[in-house]
């Protein structure tokens, strides 16, 4: 990438869909929309700005090895991946969920957590479940799932699932109920800390416009 390019690591649905309103109000549009493209490198209204889809989970790594000179990505992929070598100057308040403990009805959740207790957790997210449930003194056995999270509890596999919550209609639907709030998610501006000094001044008016645009949301 030269100085006088940038590029910006999106991924798909819903964090793109809500990204359309800030990125427009940095003047920047895309050239297409993703879910109806097969390219992963997509245009836009100015020769020098490019988007990159790629993996929710995988932008903040395509941004900190300066592959992307930012990028926007969920509150838990940041706690997951760490954060190094990003800088991450604005709550962008899109793509808003919970992180929330999980059980199939009629568990009872409250004997079975008190400290010193053992539970079994499915989870795509290790790292916030273990710093959970080491606050609440419970050992925990991890199961590291990526898909129907919800199936765990139902088939024995685990004893709750620690998962992201938007209306709570998939548990409802699997017979599942949510029991304990873990942490507020949200999306946020990431940016390459390499990538701010040497394109500053590209890089400086759209943080400002999404900051105005957030502030405005």
């Amino acid at each position: 990438m030269t100085e006088n390019t940038l590029t910006i690591a999106l991924s798909k649905g819903r964090i793109f869909e809500e990204t359309l309103p800030l990125l427009a109000s940095a003047g920047i549009i895309p050239a297409e929309a993703p879910e109806k493209s097969r390219k992963l490198i997509i245009g836009t209204n100015h020769e020098n700005i490019r988007l990159v889809i790629v993996r929710a989970t995988d932008v903040p790594t395509y941004v900190q090895y300066g592959a992307a000179d930012f990028g926007i990505a969920g509150k838990d992929v940041l706690i997951e991946h760490g954060g190094s070598g990003l800088y991450q100057p604005l709550d962008l308040h899109i793509a808003e969920c919970r992180m929330m403990v999980a059980v199939r009805k009629g568990f009872d959740y409250a004997a079975a957590s008190q400290p010193g207790s053992r539970l079994r957790i499915a989870t795509k997210y290790p790292n916030i479940t273990a710093e959970h449930f080491a606050g609440k003194g419970v050992h925990v056995d991890i199961i590291k799932l990526y898909g129907s999270m919800e199936l765990a509890p139902l088939v024995g596999l685990s004893d709750a699932i620690v998962d992201l919550v938007s209306t709570g209609n998939t548990l409802k639907a699997n017979g599942l109920e949510a029991v304990e709030h873990v942490v507020d998610i949200s999306s946020r501006l990431v940016v390459n800390k390499a990538a701010l000094k040497t394109k500053h001044a590209l890089l400086e008016p759209i943080i400002q416009a999404f900051g105005s645009a957030a502030k405005a949301g």
